[in-house]
């Protein structure tokens, strides 16, 4: 993909896995961390959904990621305030293809699994303060599209719902800088007092 990349942006067949290479190679990954990881790919959606990657963003409870979509709107809610997704479980998915055609805001190296990060979970991503909130982020026709029917099926069928394989939605509740590389620590899960 010489292309710049958008929200209109499609994958390319020849890269889409089948749903059972998907489950195999997924069983094959090493365990994610569980309580501390790296931020690898930072993601803004600006205008268009044009993507952009930037090094390092100061992250707000009001805008989220700088020039991202999402803070140029007005939202009754931040609970869709930042797409967060599993490095390596894009990595397979995405099979060759670039990781910003996800569309997530923040590719980091770390458990998603909803034992490893229940809802309400604060992490620390560099000197920001993040939770994960309770909207489920789920694929939709736009990740079929860039990825394939069988990966959409192998990140929203209801077995492996809770391995969050599309990703988590957290908001910002404290603002701070995040940079690529930088660590990402779990602060508190809800279960922990």
């Amino acid at each position: 993909m010489n292309a710049p990349i958008t929200s209109e942006s499609v994958g390319d067949p020849q890269y889409f896995l089948s749903l059972n290479a998907l489950r195999e190679a997924y069983a094959a990954l090493p365990p994610a961390p569980r309580d501390v990881g790296r931020v690898h790919l930072l993601v803004a959606r600006g205008e268009g959904g044009l993507r952009s990657t930037p090094t390092h963003v100061h992250l707000t409870p009001k805008n989220g990621i700088p020039g991202d979509a999402w803070g140029s709107k007005r939202r009754s809610s931040c609970n869709g305030q930042l797409t967060v997704i599993q490095r390596d479980v894009l990595e397979l998915i995405a099979n060759g293809q670039p990781l910003v055609l996800s569309g997530d805001n923040i590719v980091i190296e770390l458990d998603l699994t909803a034992a490893s990060l229940p809802i309400g979970t604060t992490l620390k991503a560099g000197t920001a303060t993040l939770v994960v909130t309770p909207k489920p982020h789920n694929g939709c026709s736009k990740f079929q599209a860039r990825f394939g029917a069988d990966a959409l099926k192998f990140v929203s069928r209801k077995p492996t719902r809770a391995l969050n394989l599309r990703g988590v939605y957290m908001r910002v509740t404290r603002s701070g800088d995040v940079k690529v590389g930088d660590q990402v620590r779990v602060m508190k899960r809800p279960d922990q007092v």
